[in-house]
């Protein structure tokens, strides 16, 4: 039961937090066939003479709004993840892709991109994804978590030790490159403990304390101290 709640928590964190999604995979797949917004880069399909002069319209916008591509780029991936905190994997999903519009060279879009499978439980096209960001910045820390986020979700669905190795291999690395984000520090102690190595469960459990501890959850403070005795 605790590992269930601990997946379930994991999944809301790293996601889609506390709303109800708008749309079912299902329904996204038969939508995508005939919307190119729902597809990652638009489906490289090509576009009408009105698609290309709307998409101008955008960018010469943003232009103005934000100085550079990359600044307004990331100005609509900051907007899809918002989005796509409240469940709407739509609206998300446009956003991303406006950013692939402003910069398709700005890794953070696959990161979206991924996130969005990822909340519809699509594993291989989430990790598809996330290793095109990383083949463009291999040392992006967010895209490492989220990825080794995949792997320790699936470890937990089939009881694979080797998903969840390289869960913490990903973690490990991820760690290394940004030592102070408490998503990367929270999930390496939860992976340890599942490995049922107290000293590193604890290590990083203290470091997400101290970095602020938001998304430790007390079900979890409560297993690590009666699993590792403190």
């Amino acid at each position: 039961m605790m590992m269930k709640y601990l997946l379930a928590f994991l999944l809301s964190f790293t996601y889609v937090c506390g709303f109800a999604q708008q749309i079912s995979y299902e329904e996204w797949k038969k939508e995508s066939k005939d919307n190119i917004r729902l597809l990652p880069e638009y489906g490289h399909v090509p576009k009408t003479a009105e698609q290309i002069e709307a998409d101008q319209r955008l960018i010469d916008t943003e232009l103005k709004q934000n100085g550079t591509h990359r600044k307004a780029s990331d100005q609509l991936i900051k907007l899809g993840f918002s989005y796509l905190y409240q469940g709407d994997i739509k609206t998300a999903m446009y956003r991303f892709n406006q950013a692939y519009l402003l910069d398709p060279k700005n890794e953070n879009i696959y990161w979206g991109f991924g996130a969005v499978y990822s909340s519809f439980n699509d594993s291989k096209a989430a990790i598809a994804q996330y290793d095109k960001g990383l083949a463009m910045n291999p040392i992006s820390s967010v895209i490492l978590t989220d990825k080794a986020t995949i792997y320790f979700i699936d470890s937990q669905k089939d009881g694979s030790q080797e998903k969840l190795n390289t869960a913490i291999k990903l973690l490990t690395t991820s760690y290394g490159i940004d030592a102070a984000n408490m998503n990367t520090t929270y999930k390496l102690s939860v992976c340890y403990f599942l490995r049922k190595d107290c000293v590193n469960a604890w290590k990083f459990y203290n470091e997400c304390m101290k970095q602020g501890g938001q998304p430790i959850v007390k079900e979890y403070t409560e297993a690590l101290k009666k699993q590792c005795n403190k």
